[in-house]
């Protein structure tokens, strides 16, 4: 969610999209949409031994330098801002349960009946949104990193920047927290901590890889022969000979970073399916539901390693923490979502080792998609990676005991867990992401950037995340008082409290499309604010 101003800067001056310039007090600041790159892009291609765009051959004037955004992951970004705006405005106006089924999709909840068919689908729709924000936080991670180490910044400059705004997102948590509740809750992560912790650790892995990848390069090489174009034998002479050794050696200093790349582009996809199972390995419950659970029964202490975790202050880097006195309310755990930033920083890798044109990508991106898209359905076919086993008791699933409980209904197959998530969903969701990712790269750049709601409102992530909340909060607490008529609706702070709500389905969406048209000018006058900042303000981070 963290805006990580993803740009990539044309050495040329020259752009193949129209340029949205910027009057600063240091002159106009450009700032264009391309991809990687537009197509028609003239611009020299990177030269692969510095990662720096070679120079034109021919003398030309110097023009100020072109900040192009990716056109692609922003209004993906700016699409589950939308979704998000959704799920948060059903919250306030608690026009029905937050959650497919009867509760919240946790782990260790049993099913006893569906969510309405419009609220189970606007539910399936926002799980899109946790995924794809920390995924997107993992790419703006590599290209974040990739151009401050190219204007001149160290290692500790970069260990400094992520350091401030893992700090900054903590204390806006603890803020809203205390805001939000009243003082009740100190520590209210509904995502931005999980989003902190991530972006610290995955710049982190940037560095490290940064050091590692090089010095691999430097130990393959040795054990590779060189690929010598001429020889002696071929009556070459010493002239000649000597540029064909040393463009053997080139060859073989050019392999050796080729494949040190992707050993550890195989490192970080190991590493990204490693920290999604360690949450069902984790699990306190062991993925499975009790036949029949019931609500006095106390949870099981989670473990690590055989030893009890009881303090909440510990659990919540793994484990949701949901208990009322503890002043603590954590639904993401930043541990149990850290694959999805690893994944972003492959993604970003990959994409930043090579220029694709925009069809390519598209194409990719669809591929993607299938795989996850299977792999989603091998988990439920062969049910595994799931933390909902035995925990779907509806009547239907009653009516058919022998059957796979994931195939009895479409509701049951769609049904995965989120706190924390299991390998269905990771597997679902990044499935979406990347069909969503190819659908609006596929579209013409001419039309991609005339979605301007969208590409405002994926420049100003962090912006529209929290004055949403406001704007939601204002807006459904005003309807609720007015109109809202009292049920039994679970408050996790007042169990015992009957709270007022709105079920119209109409006033639902009504009320969500204004707080989107709100939210537009907003995220609109923001993003031509921080774009005067320097790159290294804490206002661009929003």
């Amino acid at each position: 969610m963290a805006d990580q101003d993803i740009e990539r800067h044309a050495a040329n001056g020259t752009t193949t999209s129209s340029n949205v310039i910027v009057t600063t007090p240091n002159g106009p600041r450009h700032h264009t949409y391309g991809s990687f790159p537009a197509p028609g892009d003239t611009s020299p291609p990177d030269d692969p031994s510095t990662g720096t765009a070679s120079q034109p051959t021919v003398d030309a004037p110097v023009k100020p330098a072109l900040k192009t955004r990716a056109v692609g992951p922003d209004l993906l970004r700016g699409a589950l801002m939308a979704f998000m705006a959704l799920d948060h405005v059903s919250i306030f106006l608690r026009a029905f349960h937050h959650g497919t089924g009867n509760g919240n999709e946790e782990d260790g909840v049993v099913v006893h009946e569906w969510n309405r068919p419009v609220a189970y689908a606007v539910r399936t729709i926002s799980h899109l949104c946790g995924p794809g924000f920390t995924f997107l936080l993992g790419m703006g991670v590599a290209y974040l990193s990739e151009s401050r180490t190219r204007l001149g910044w160290s290692s500790a400059m970069l260990v400094r920047y992520y350091a401030v705004r893992a700090a900054v997102l903590t204390a806006i948590t603890v803020l809203m927290g205390v805001l939000f509740t009243g003082g009740q809750v100190w520590f209210l992560n509904m995502v931005l901590f999980s989003l902190a912790v991530d972006l610290f650790l995955t710049g982190l892995l940037w560095i490290v890889i940064r050091r590692t990848e090089p010095a691999l390069a430097s130990c393959l090489a040795r054990f590779m022969p060189s690929s010598k174009a001429a020889s002696a034998d071929d009556g070459a002479t010493e002239p000649l000979l000597g540029q064909a050794q040393t463009q053997g050696y080139k060859d073989v200093a050019t392999r050796a970073r080729d494949a040190s790349r992707y050993i550890h582009h195989g490192f970080l996809l190991v590493l990204g399916v490693v920290t999604i199972w360690w949450n069902i390995w984790l699990s306190p419950y062991g993925g499975h539901c009790q036949a029949a659970a019931s609500e006095e029964t106390p949870a099981p202490v989670p473990r690590i390693m055989g030893l009890q975790v009881k303090n909440p202050w510990l659990r919540l880097w793994f484990w949701p923490v949901m208990e009322p006195g503890t002043h603590v309310a954590s639904g993401f755990p930043p541990m149990a979502w850290l694959s999805f930033s690893i994944l972003g920083l492959l993604y970003g890798r990959i994409l930043l080792s090579t220029r694709r044109s925009r069809h390519v990508l598209a194409t990719g991106y669809a591929v993607v998609a299938l795989a996850f898209a299977a792999l989603f359905v091998l988990t439920r076919v062969l049910r595994f990676g799931n933390l909902s086993e035995s925990c779907m008791q509806t009547p239907e699933h009653e009516a058919h005991p022998n059957e796979n409980p994931y195939l009895v209904s479409p509701e049951s197959f769609f049904y995965i867990i989120k706190y924390p998530p299991d390998v269905a969903f990771w597997a679902f969701t990044l499935a979406g992401n990347f069909a969503l990712l190819a659908f609006f790269e596929a579209l013409p750049l001419h039309i991609s950037k005339r979605l301007t709601l969208l590409l405002d409102f994926g420049s100003s992530a962090l912006f529209f995340y929290i004055l949403h909340l406001v704007v939601a909060a204002a807006l459904g607490g005003v309807l609720t008082a007015l109109f809202g008529t009292e049920r039994d609706f679970p408050n996790p702070l007042e169990p015992d409290a009957r709270e007022k709500s709105i079920e119209s389905i109409p006033v639902f969406f009504a009320t969500w499309a204004a707080v989107i048209l709100i939210m537009w000018p907003l995220c609109r006058w923001y993003g031509r604010f921080k774009s005067q900042k320097p790159v290294d303000s804490v206002w661009r981070f929003f």
